[in-house]
């Protein structure tokens, strides 16, 4: 999740760069093909598959039919069918509310309201996160160009580089928690695992030992990490569109730091831009937190089915109202995974049928509430720091 020093987290070069959006079109209907081919981060050449692509520990064949039958299910309730409608609506108040607060920016002179229009600025922010995330699936319009065009709004928007996302995002997709091939798994100054602890040296061991307390503080810098990891990614990948992406970049830190310093002094500009940075990258990290930290970890030796592998790994947030806005349908993270091209204000009709068919066929499913979640996440974490603890004991 964090994107401080991601040179160093997810290497560009270190999977197959060709263009891949996860979505369940992209899955064989058993989920058993291959997607592309890298290597794990320990230099092990292996399949890069989708999730589950390998053979299912138990030797029942059902498993392997049990994403079609899924499938099956959601299609015949239409939930895979595009709700242009509902982004119609989403993205025009996600601009009513740009315009608010920029305009807010403009015209009040109250130091002290600039602060809370900051924070209302970070909230902004996430919702057109929640757009580009939504394009990247293509879960908008049919088809890839029309969704690709309007990935390079939020883009402009959030500064930050729409095929760094989508590759970064679908790695994670195609092998969520996997502990060799998930990128948001390799965090130099966290252990998602009592042997990413072990393997910790000097100051980072010293550190990882009480990554419970830091975790949340960290996630102010995930609004200027992602920043960086896009500039970082441009340079070092190979990116079809570099310059239109590059130049969307810099016309975001023009346009924002221009009306930023224009609006306020410059004090006041600086303080402005921390309160908005920080509490941006808080929520980004308060949103994708619970979909998986706690949540059992897997690694190159795992063999789970498609439907498992995302199941077992992912982690609902119960819903309510207040909550399918916050996290932006991410809330249904199982469904999500499972489904990924299906527009968000549809999983929570498919969240009953997953969760049914779970129980039917004794596949373990979770559901938190979002105060919970972040508690099961903090234990997670102090448990699997232990070895760093105890190595100085």
């Amino acid at each position: 999740m964090l994107g401080v020093g991601r040179e160093t987290l997810c290497r560009p070069d270190s999977w197959d760069r060709r263009p891949l959006t996860v979505t369940e079109k992209t899955l064989p209907n058993n989920a058993s093909g291959a997607v592309a081919a890298g290597k794990d981060r320990k230099g092990r050449t292996r399949d890069r598959q989708s999730a589950g692509s390998q053979e299912p520990a138990s030797p029942q064949a059902e498993q392997q039919r049990d994403y079609a039958d899924l499938k099956r299910l959601i299609t015949q309730e239409g939930l895979l069918d595009k709700q242009l409608g509902f982004y119609v609506i989403n993205v025009v108040l996600s601009l009513a509310l740009l315009a608010a607060s920029l305009v807010f920016l403009l015209v009040v002179g109250n130091f002290w309201l600039q602060l809370l229009n900051a924070a209302f600025l970070a909230c902004v922010f996430g919702q057109w996160g929640f757009l580009g995330h939504d394009a990247g699936h293509r879960q908008i319009f049919n088809g890839a160009p029309r969704n690709d065009l309007f990935g390079l709004l939020p883009s402009l928007v959030l500064g930050l580089s729409r095929s760094w996302w989508i590759d970064t995002h679908n790695q994670h997709h195609v092998n969520p928690n996997d502990l060799d091939l998930d990128p948001h798994t390799a965090l130099p100054i966290l252990a998602f695992s009592e042997e990413q602890a072990r393997s910790k040296r000097g100051l980072l061991r010293f550190l990882v030992g009480y990554q419970s307390f830091y975790f949340f503080p960290i996630l102010l810098l995930e609004g200027i990490g992602i920043r960086m990891a896009s500039v970082q990614y441009l340079l070092r990948a190979e990116v079809r569109q570099r310059l239109l992406e590059a130049s969307l970049i810099v016309l975001h830190v023009a346009l924002y730091l221009g009306v930023v310093f224009y609006a306020l002094s410059v004090g006041q500009a600086v303080v402005f831009i921390l309160v908005h940075q920080g509490l941006y990258g808080l929520y980004f990290g308060s949103v994708f937190a619970p979909n998986h930290k706690g949540m059992p970890t897997l690694d190159s030796k795992s063999q789970l089915d498609f439907v498992r592998r995302q199941v077992l790994t992912s982690r609902d947030i119960k819903a309510h109202p207040l909550t399918d806005f916050w996290y932006g349908g991410l809330n249904y993270q199982i469904e999500h995974h499972l489904f990924p091209s299906m527009p968000r204000n549809n999983l929570k009709r498919a969240q009953v049928i997953v969760r049914a068919f779970c129980e039917e066929r004794s596949i373990p499913y979770r559901e938190s509430g979002a105060l919970e979640s972040n508690i099961e996440i903090l234990q997670f974490l102090y448990q699997v720091s232990a070895p760093a603890r105890e190595a100085r004991a």
